[in-house]
Protein backbone atom coordinates (compact mmCIF):
# COMPACT_ATOMS: atom_id res chain seq x y z
CA UNK A 1 0.00 0.00 0.00
CA UNK A 2 1.55 3.26 -1.17
CA UNK A 3 0.07 6.47 0.21
CA UNK A 4 0.35 8.80 -2.78
CA UNK A 5 -1.15 11.73 -0.86
CA UNK A 6 0.93 10.93 2.23
CA UNK A 7 4.21 10.75 0.33
CA UNK A 8 3.84 13.22 -2.53
CA UNK A 9 1.73 15.85 -0.79
CA UNK A 10 3.43 15.58 2.59
CA UNK A 11 0.41 14.82 4.73
CA UNK A 12 2.56 12.36 6.73
CA UNK A 13 6.12 12.93 7.93
CA UNK A 14 8.60 10.32 9.27
CA UNK A 15 8.27 11.84 12.74
CA UNK A 16 4.54 11.06 12.78
CA UNK A 17 5.19 7.32 12.89
CA UNK A 18 8.22 7.61 15.17
CA UNK A 19 6.12 9.45 17.74
CA UNK A 20 4.31 6.18 18.44
CA UNK A 21 7.51 4.07 18.43
CA UNK A 22 6.02 2.46 15.30
CA UNK A 23 3.98 0.19 17.58
CA UNK A 24 0.91 -1.08 15.70
CA UNK A 25 -1.19 -1.14 18.86
CA UNK A 26 -0.61 2.61 19.32
CA UNK A 27 -0.48 3.88 15.74
CA UNK A 28 -3.51 5.67 14.27
CA UNK A 29 -5.03 3.81 11.32
CA UNK A 30 -3.50 6.11 8.71
CA UNK A 31 0.01 5.31 9.99
CA UNK A 32 -0.30 1.52 10.31
CA UNK A 33 1.62 0.89 7.09
CA UNK A 34 4.70 2.33 8.83
CA UNK A 35 4.60 0.03 11.88
CA UNK A 36 7.77 -1.73 12.99
CA UNK A 37 6.28 -4.86 14.58
CA UNK A 38 4.19 -5.77 11.49
CA UNK A 39 1.47 -7.51 13.42
CA UNK A 40 -0.82 -8.77 10.67
CA UNK A 41 -3.88 -7.00 9.42
CA UNK A 42 -6.19 -9.99 8.97
CA UNK A 43 -8.66 -10.26 6.11
CA UNK A 44 -11.46 -12.60 7.11
CA UNK A 45 -13.63 -13.80 4.27
CA UNK A 46 -16.63 -14.35 6.51
CA UNK A 47 -18.63 -15.99 3.74
CA UNK A 48 -18.25 -16.84 0.08
CA UNK A 49 -21.75 -15.89 -1.07
CA UNK A 50 -22.15 -12.65 -3.04
CA UNK A 51 -25.07 -10.92 -4.71
CA UNK A 52 -22.89 -9.76 -7.64
CA UNK A 53 -20.84 -11.62 -10.26
CA UNK A 54 -17.61 -9.61 -10.54
CA UNK A 55 -15.39 -10.63 -13.44
CA UNK A 56 -12.19 -10.27 -11.34
CA UNK A 57 -13.43 -11.91 -8.11
CA UNK A 58 -10.57 -13.73 -6.37
CA UNK A 59 -13.00 -16.03 -4.54
CA UNK A 60 -15.13 -17.20 -7.51
CA UNK A 61 -18.19 -16.12 -5.52
CA UNK A 62 -21.77 -16.67 -6.62
CA UNK A 63 -25.19 -15.95 -5.12
CA UNK A 64 -25.61 -19.37 -3.57
CA UNK A 65 -25.10 -21.07 -0.24
CA UNK A 66 -21.74 -22.65 0.57
CA UNK A 67 -21.03 -25.42 3.07
CA UNK A 68 -18.26 -25.56 5.67
CA UNK A 69 -18.13 -21.90 6.67
CA UNK A 70 -17.05 -21.02 10.21
CA UNK A 71 -19.91 -21.03 12.70
CA UNK A 72 -20.62 -18.10 14.96
CA UNK A 73 -18.83 -19.83 17.84
CA UNK A 74 -15.82 -20.65 15.67
CA UNK A 75 -15.75 -17.07 14.40
CA UNK A 76 -15.83 -15.73 17.96
CA UNK A 77 -12.93 -18.02 18.90
CA UNK A 78 -10.97 -16.69 15.92
CA UNK A 79 -11.68 -13.10 16.94
CA UNK A 80 -10.62 -13.74 20.55
CA UNK A 81 -7.34 -15.25 19.37
CA UNK A 82 -6.65 -12.35 17.01
CA UNK A 83 -7.34 -9.86 19.79
CA UNK A 84 -4.95 -11.68 22.13
CA UNK A 85 -2.38 -11.82 19.30
CA UNK A 86 -2.68 -8.02 19.02
CA UNK A 87 -3.70 -8.04 15.37
CA UNK A 88 -4.42 -4.32 14.85
CA UNK A 89 -7.16 -4.65 12.22
CA UNK A 90 -9.79 -7.24 11.32
CA UNK A 91 -11.12 -6.65 7.81
CA UNK A 92 -14.44 -8.34 7.14
CA UNK A 93 -14.68 -9.36 3.49
CA UNK A 94 -16.36 -12.03 1.39
CA UNK A 95 -17.96 -12.79 -0.99
CA UNK A 96 -20.16 -9.98 0.22
CA UNK A 97 -19.80 -9.82 4.01
CA UNK A 98 -23.26 -8.34 4.59
CA UNK A 99 -24.83 -11.54 3.31
CA UNK A 100 -23.70 -13.29 6.50
CA UNK A 101 -26.54 -12.97 9.05
CA UNK A 102 -24.38 -12.73 12.19
CA UNK A 103 -21.71 -10.41 10.77
CA UNK A 104 -22.61 -7.47 13.00
CA UNK A 105 -22.44 -9.68 16.09
CA UNK A 106 -18.96 -10.73 15.04
CA UNK A 107 -17.96 -7.14 14.28
CA UNK A 108 -19.07 -6.02 17.74
CA UNK A 109 -16.95 -8.74 19.34
CA UNK A 110 -13.89 -7.68 17.36
CA UNK A 111 -14.46 -4.06 18.36
CA UNK A 112 -14.85 -5.06 22.01
CA UNK A 113 -11.58 -6.99 21.74
CA UNK A 114 -9.73 -3.80 20.89
CA UNK A 115 -9.27 -4.29 17.16
CA UNK A 116 -10.05 -1.76 14.48
CA UNK A 117 -12.98 -3.13 12.47
CA UNK A 118 -13.05 -2.59 8.71
CA UNK A 119 -15.43 -3.81 6.02
CA UNK A 120 -14.69 -4.42 2.36
CA UNK A 121 -17.99 -4.52 0.50
CA UNK A 122 -19.65 -3.89 -2.83
CA UNK A 123 -21.89 -1.43 -1.00
CA UNK A 124 -25.12 -2.47 -2.68
CA UNK A 125 -26.74 -3.79 0.51
CA UNK A 126 -26.04 -0.79 2.74
CA UNK A 127 -29.46 0.74 3.19
CA UNK A 128 -30.19 3.39 5.83
CA UNK A 129 -31.01 0.81 8.50
CA UNK A 130 -27.78 -1.13 7.99
CA UNK A 131 -25.74 2.08 7.90
CA UNK A 132 -27.19 3.05 11.28
CA UNK A 133 -26.25 -0.35 12.71
CA UNK A 134 -22.72 -0.04 11.34
CA UNK A 135 -22.35 3.36 12.96
CA UNK A 136 -23.47 1.85 16.25
CA UNK A 137 -20.75 -0.82 16.00
CA UNK A 138 -18.12 1.91 15.68
CA UNK A 139 -16.35 0.82 12.51
CA UNK A 140 -12.99 2.29 11.63
CA UNK A 141 -13.66 2.25 7.91
CA UNK A 142 -15.81 0.88 5.10
CA UNK A 143 -14.19 0.32 1.70
CA UNK A 144 -16.73 0.21 -1.13
CA UNK A 145 -15.69 -1.25 -4.48
CA UNK A 146 -16.37 0.66 -7.67
CA UNK A 147 -14.47 -0.44 -10.74
CA UNK A 148 -15.48 2.43 -12.97
CA UNK A 149 -18.33 4.80 -13.56
CA UNK A 150 -21.87 3.55 -14.07
CA UNK A 151 -21.66 1.50 -17.29
CA UNK A 152 -18.13 0.24 -16.68
CA UNK A 153 -18.79 -0.74 -13.08
CA UNK A 154 -22.02 -2.60 -13.87
CA UNK A 155 -20.24 -4.52 -16.63
CA UNK A 156 -17.51 -5.55 -14.18
CA UNK A 157 -20.01 -6.39 -11.46
CA UNK A 158 -22.23 -8.43 -13.74
CA UNK A 159 -25.44 -6.82 -12.43
CA UNK A 160 -27.24 -3.82 -13.89
CA UNK A 161 -27.83 -1.09 -11.33
CA UNK A 162 -24.89 -2.09 -9.10
CA UNK A 163 -23.28 1.35 -9.46
CA UNK A 164 -26.36 3.23 -8.31
CA UNK A 165 -26.92 0.88 -5.39
CA UNK A 166 -23.28 1.25 -4.30
CA UNK A 167 -23.49 5.02 -4.62
CA UNK A 168 -26.57 5.04 -2.40
CA UNK A 169 -24.67 2.86 0.08
CA UNK A 170 -21.90 5.46 0.11
CA UNK A 171 -24.40 8.23 0.78
CA UNK A 172 -26.06 6.22 3.56
CA UNK A 173 -22.69 5.69 5.27
CA UNK A 174 -21.87 9.37 5.00
CA UNK A 175 -25.17 10.38 6.59
CA UNK A 176 -24.28 8.54 9.79
CA UNK A 177 -20.63 9.62 9.86
CA UNK A 178 -18.89 6.39 8.86
CA UNK A 179 -15.43 6.92 7.38
CA UNK A 180 -15.41 5.38 3.90
CA UNK A 181 -13.48 5.19 0.68
CA UNK A 182 -13.54 3.70 -2.79
CA UNK A 183 -11.69 0.63 -4.03
CA UNK A 184 -10.88 0.51 -7.74
CA UNK A 185 -8.99 -2.32 -9.49
CA UNK A 186 -7.12 -0.88 -12.49
CA UNK A 187 -6.94 -2.70 -15.82
CA UNK A 188 -7.19 -1.91 -19.53
CA UNK A 189 -10.98 -2.20 -19.50
CA UNK A 190 -11.55 0.57 -16.95
CA UNK A 191 -8.40 2.71 -16.86
CA UNK A 192 -10.11 5.47 -18.84
CA UNK A 193 -12.52 5.92 -15.92
CA UNK A 194 -9.75 6.89 -13.47
CA UNK A 195 -10.22 10.66 -14.07
CA UNK A 196 -13.96 10.22 -13.53
CA UNK A 197 -13.30 8.50 -10.20
CA UNK A 198 -11.34 11.56 -9.06
CA UNK A 199 -14.28 13.73 -10.13
CA UNK A 200 -16.61 11.48 -8.13
CA UNK A 201 -14.51 12.00 -5.00
CA UNK A 202 -15.23 15.71 -5.23
CA UNK A 203 -18.87 15.46 -6.32
CA UNK A 204 -19.80 13.05 -3.52
CA UNK A 205 -17.31 14.37 -0.95
CA UNK A 206 -15.65 10.97 -0.57
CA UNK A 207 -12.46 11.29 1.52
CA UNK A 208 -10.43 8.33 0.27
CA UNK A 209 -9.71 6.11 -2.72
CA UNK A 210 -7.48 3.06 -3.14
CA UNK A 211 -6.38 2.15 -6.66
CA UNK A 212 -5.54 -1.56 -6.76
CA UNK A 213 -3.24 -3.10 -9.34
CA UNK A 214 -4.69 -6.29 -10.81
CA UNK A 215 -3.74 -9.55 -9.08
CA UNK A 216 -3.94 -12.75 -11.09
CA UNK A 217 -6.08 -14.84 -8.75
CA UNK A 218 -9.54 -16.40 -8.90
CA UNK A 219 -11.56 -15.05 -11.81
CA UNK A 220 -8.90 -12.35 -12.06
CA UNK A 221 -6.64 -14.84 -13.85
CA UNK A 222 -8.93 -14.50 -16.88
CA UNK A 223 -8.15 -10.77 -16.95
CA UNK A 224 -4.39 -11.31 -16.97
CA UNK A 225 -4.14 -10.20 -20.58
CA UNK A 226 -6.11 -7.08 -19.68
CA UNK A 227 -3.56 -5.93 -17.13
CA UNK A 228 -1.83 -2.65 -17.94
CA UNK A 229 1.44 -3.01 -19.80
CA UNK A 230 4.44 -1.31 -18.25
CA UNK A 231 4.09 1.92 -20.22
CA UNK A 232 0.39 2.15 -19.35
CA UNK A 233 1.14 1.49 -15.68
CA UNK A 234 3.65 4.34 -15.54
CA UNK A 235 1.25 6.66 -17.33
CA UNK A 236 -1.59 5.75 -14.95
CA UNK A 237 0.51 6.20 -11.81
CA UNK A 238 1.60 9.61 -13.12
CA UNK A 239 -2.06 10.49 -13.68
CA UNK A 240 -2.94 9.43 -10.13
CA UNK A 241 -0.07 11.50 -8.72
CA UNK A 242 -1.02 14.55 -10.81
CA UNK A 243 -4.71 14.40 -9.92
CA UNK A 244 -3.88 13.92 -6.23
CA UNK A 245 -1.56 16.92 -6.25
CA UNK A 246 -4.23 18.99 -8.00
CA UNK A 247 -6.81 18.13 -5.35
CA UNK A 248 -4.45 19.11 -2.54
CA UNK A 249 -3.48 22.34 -4.30
CA UNK A 250 -7.19 23.23 -4.38
CA UNK A 251 -7.58 22.53 -0.68
CA UNK A 252 -9.37 19.22 -1.27
CA UNK A 253 -7.16 16.97 0.80
CA UNK A 254 -8.35 13.54 -0.32
CA UNK A 255 -6.40 10.45 0.78
CA UNK A 256 -5.20 8.58 -2.31
CA UNK A 257 -3.38 5.25 -2.22
CA UNK A 258 -2.22 2.62 -4.67
CA UNK A 259 -2.20 -1.02 -3.62
CA UNK A 260 -0.56 -4.31 -4.67
CA UNK A 261 2.43 -2.92 -6.56
CA UNK A 262 5.30 -1.52 -4.50
CA UNK A 263 7.06 -0.36 -7.64
CA UNK A 264 4.74 2.64 -7.25
CA UNK A 265 6.68 3.86 -4.22
CA UNK A 266 10.04 3.72 -5.98
CA UNK A 267 8.57 5.31 -9.11
CA UNK A 268 7.12 8.18 -7.06
CA UNK A 269 10.45 8.68 -5.23
CA UNK A 270 12.41 8.77 -8.49
CA UNK A 271 9.92 11.24 -9.93
CA UNK A 272 10.35 13.47 -6.88
CA UNK A 273 14.12 13.39 -7.35
CA UNK A 274 13.70 14.52 -10.97
CA UNK A 275 11.44 17.30 -9.75
CA UNK A 276 14.09 18.25 -7.16
CA UNK A 277 11.51 17.94 -4.41
CA UNK A 278 12.94 18.84 -0.98
CA UNK A 279 10.80 16.06 0.48
CA UNK A 280 12.36 13.20 -1.50
CA UNK A 281 14.61 12.11 1.40
CA UNK A 282 11.62 11.97 3.77
CA UNK A 283 9.72 9.88 1.22
CA UNK A 284 12.58 7.37 1.09
CA UNK A 285 12.56 7.18 4.90
CA UNK A 286 8.83 6.41 4.85
CA UNK A 287 9.26 3.78 2.12
CA UNK A 288 11.87 2.05 4.29
CA UNK A 289 9.47 2.16 7.23
CA UNK A 290 6.75 0.68 5.03
CA UNK A 291 9.05 -2.20 4.11
CA UNK A 292 7.36 -3.16 0.87
CA UNK A 293 5.12 -6.14 0.22
CA UNK A 294 3.86 -7.65 3.46
CA UNK A 295 2.24 -10.90 2.30
CA UNK A 296 2.78 -13.48 5.04
CA UNK A 297 4.12 -10.78 7.37
CA UNK A 298 1.86 -7.79 7.94
CA UNK A 299 -1.21 -9.09 6.15
CA UNK A 300 -2.88 -12.47 6.31
CA UNK A 301 -6.17 -14.08 5.43
CA UNK A 302 -8.64 -16.48 6.98
CA UNK A 303 -11.03 -18.03 4.51
CA UNK A 304 -14.73 -18.77 5.04
CA UNK A 305 -13.85 -22.39 5.89
CA UNK A 306 -11.11 -21.42 8.37
CA UNK A 307 -8.13 -21.95 6.09
CA UNK A 308 -5.22 -19.58 6.71
CA UNK A 309 -3.57 -18.00 3.66
CA UNK A 310 -0.62 -15.68 3.10
CA UNK A 311 -3.05 -13.07 1.83
CA UNK A 312 -6.54 -12.94 0.37
CA UNK A 313 -5.33 -13.74 -3.16
CA UNK A 314 -3.27 -16.85 -2.32
CA UNK A 315 -6.24 -19.14 -1.87
CA UNK A 316 -4.61 -22.17 -3.50
CA UNK A 317 -2.22 -22.66 -0.56
CA UNK A 318 -3.17 -22.99 3.11
CA UNK A 319 -0.87 -23.04 6.13
CA UNK A 320 -3.51 -24.69 8.31
CA UNK A 321 -7.04 -24.18 9.60
CA UNK A 322 -8.29 -22.25 12.60
CA UNK A 323 -10.73 -25.06 13.31
CA UNK A 324 -7.69 -27.17 14.24
CA UNK A 325 -5.13 -24.64 15.47
CA UNK A 326 -5.16 -20.98 16.46
CA UNK A 327 -4.32 -18.40 13.82
CA UNK A 328 -1.59 -17.01 16.09
CA UNK A 329 0.12 -20.41 16.19
CA UNK A 330 -0.19 -21.00 12.45
CA UNK A 331 1.09 -17.51 11.61
CA UNK A 332 4.23 -17.80 13.74
CA UNK A 333 5.11 -21.37 12.71
CA UNK A 334 8.07 -21.01 10.37
CA UNK A 335 8.61 -24.76 10.05
CA UNK A 336 6.57 -24.32 6.87
CA UNK A 337 9.09 -23.41 4.16
CA UNK A 338 6.78 -21.02 2.32
CA UNK A 339 5.87 -19.16 5.50
CA UNK A 340 9.54 -18.90 6.43
CA UNK A 341 10.39 -17.76 2.91
CA UNK A 342 7.75 -15.05 2.83
CA UNK A 343 8.93 -13.68 6.15
CA UNK A 344 12.55 -13.52 4.95
CA UNK A 345 12.43 -13.62 1.17
CA UNK A 346 15.08 -11.39 -0.29
CA UNK A 347 17.77 -14.04 -0.68
CA UNK A 348 15.31 -16.25 -2.55
CA UNK A 349 14.23 -13.70 -5.17
CA UNK A 350 15.36 -14.29 -8.73
CA UNK A 351 15.21 -12.50 -12.07
CA UNK A 352 14.53 -8.79 -12.05
CA UNK A 353 13.44 -8.85 -8.40
CA UNK A 354 16.62 -10.69 -7.41
CA UNK A 355 18.92 -8.05 -8.91
CA UNK A 356 16.87 -5.00 -7.89
CA UNK A 357 18.56 -2.45 -5.60
CA UNK A 358 15.23 -1.48 -4.02
CA UNK A 359 14.53 -4.77 -2.23
CA UNK A 360 14.43 -3.11 1.20
CA UNK A 361 11.67 -0.78 0.03
CA UNK A 362 9.73 -3.22 -2.18
CA UNK A 363 10.44 -6.65 -0.66
CA UNK A 364 9.99 -8.47 -3.95
CA UNK A 365 6.56 -7.05 -4.72
CA UNK A 366 3.71 -9.56 -5.26
CA UNK A 367 4.78 -13.21 -5.12
CA UNK A 368 1.41 -14.65 -6.16
CA UNK A 369 1.63 -12.76 -9.48
CA UNK A 370 5.11 -14.17 -10.05
CA UNK A 371 3.79 -17.67 -9.39
CA UNK A 372 0.80 -17.19 -11.70
CA UNK A 373 2.99 -16.19 -14.65
CA UNK A 374 6.25 -18.07 -14.04
CA UNK A 375 5.05 -21.01 -11.91
CA UNK A 376 7.76 -19.95 -9.46
CA UNK A 377 7.01 -18.17 -6.20
CA UNK A 378 10.40 -16.44 -6.15
CA UNK A 379 10.56 -15.30 -9.78
CA UNK A 380 10.19 -11.65 -10.78
CA UNK A 381 6.84 -9.93 -10.46
CA UNK A 382 5.66 -9.38 -14.06
CA UNK A 383 3.79 -6.22 -13.03
CA UNK A 384 6.96 -4.37 -12.00
CA UNK A 385 7.28 -1.60 -14.57
CA UNK A 386 10.60 -0.15 -13.40
CA UNK A 387 13.30 -0.16 -16.07
CA UNK A 388 16.61 -2.03 -15.81
CA UNK A 389 18.33 1.31 -15.28
CA UNK A 390 15.94 2.21 -12.47
CA UNK A 391 16.44 -1.07 -10.60
CA UNK A 392 20.23 -1.02 -10.98
CA UNK A 393 21.28 2.20 -9.26
CA UNK A 394 20.29 3.70 -5.92
CA UNK A 395 19.94 7.45 -5.95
Amino acid sequence: MIGISKLYCGTVEPSDALRYQRDSSKLPSHLLQFSLDKKPVVVWNVGRRCNLRCVHCYSHSKDQGYEGELTTAQGEALIDDLAAFKAPVLLFSGGEPFMRPDVLTLARRAKAGGMRVVFSTNGTLIDEALAAQLAEVGLSYVGISLDGLRATNDRFRGVAGAFDLALQGIRNCKKVGIKLGLRFTINKLNVNDVPGIFDLLVEEDIPRVCFYHLVYAGRGTKLMNEDLDHAQARETVDLIIDRTADLHARGLAKEVLTVDNHADGIYLYLRMLKEKSPRAADVMTLLKMNGGNSTGIGIGCVSWDGSVHADQFWRHYSFGNVKDRKFSEIWTDTSNDLMAGLKNRRARLTGKCGRCVWQAECNGNFRVRAEAVHNDVWAEDPACYLTEEEISTRV
